[in-house]
């Protein structure tokens, strides 16, 4: 016992020297911003910020998109490993794209999803523009919510349900394919 004592105080000295030795660990990854224009390639989670505008042409995004107040995000032939995000934008358009998590557009003006598979939901919410959610694959459910601007709602397949409710006016469209149940004001879509 008092030798397993021993080799065990002895390590400590060793056990300090190669940590003070270990460079320290690097800065956390950290989302980039998105002014402009970010073309075909690989990059992080992407921040567009407040007012600006951002073009994600034909990039990967191995994160998360998110999107500030009164920003625009245009998504044409990108890959997204994670989720969109806007709350409070000023336009968000998503077309020909995947997205490996849900994409929430709420509480901004307008938005407009087309010809996109989606692996997790789309929620568009209390947005007070134009809505579109077109010719999407979604895995999860689709949730047309408070929108209080025209809202179209056509041709999608949706594995989960289709939710619209307390829309001003009631959304349009049709042609939606439904594993789920088609609910409230999408009833009939």
């Amino acid at each position: 016992m008092k030798l397993h004592r021993t080799a065990t105080l002895g390590l400590l000295p060793v056990t300090f020297a190669l940590a003070a030795c270990m460079p320290p660990p690097g800065p956390p990854t950290t989302a980039g911003d998105c002014r402009g224009t970010i073309g075909a390639v690989v990059t992080d989670t992407v921040v567009v910020p407040g007012g600006a505008t951002c073009l994600l042409d034909g990039t990967t995004v191995d994160g998360n998109v998110i999107v500030g107040r009164d920003a625009t995000l245009l998504v044409r032939g990108a890959r997204v490993i994670g989720a969109i995000q806007a709350e409070g934008h000023r336009n968000v358009l998503v077309a020909g794209s995947s997205v490996g998590g849900s994409v929430q557009v709420s509480q901004g003006l307008a938005a407009s999803v087309r010809d996109t598979s989606i692996t997790g939901d789309l929620q568009l919410s209390a947005n007070q523009g134009a809505v579109d959610g077109t010719r999407n694959r979604v895995g999860g459910s689709v949730q047309v919510i408070g929108n209080l601007a025209p809202s179209d709602i056509r041709e999608n397949t949706v594995e989960g349900n289709l939710q619209c409710k307390e829309n001003l006016p009631v959304p349009t469209g049709g042609g939606n394919v439904v594993e789920g149940v088609k609910e409230d004001q999408c009833r009939l879509l």
